[in-house]
């Protein structure tokens, strides 16, 4: 069993807070780990192995508008399910 079963992933765009200030927010208030976050003034990318995704996805929508938004089931990929 995992520990941090969803694969979330995401693009915000507008953002106008540090990527180094996100990271730290997130690793800060979501439990979770593989965090990468990265980008500059136009887009930023974020990558996140979490339990509570739609809180990750909260934030975020709180910084910009998020698009090509990936909420993955890596538990049932494990299983050989559809994630």
């Amino acid at each position: 069993m995992l520990e941090f079963k969803f694969d979330t992933q995401l693009l915000i765009e507008g953002c106008t807070v540090d990527e180094d200030d996100v990271n730290d927010y997130i690793r800060t208030h979501f439990a979770g780990d593989c965090l990468l976050v990265a980008g500059d003034e136009e887009a930023m990318k974020l990558h996140f192995h979490t339990n509570q995704p739609w809180q990750v996805l909260e934030y975020c929508a709180g910084l910009g508008e998020i698009y090509d938004i990936v909420v993955e089931n890596m538990e049932r990929q494990e299983n050989g399910l559809k994630g």
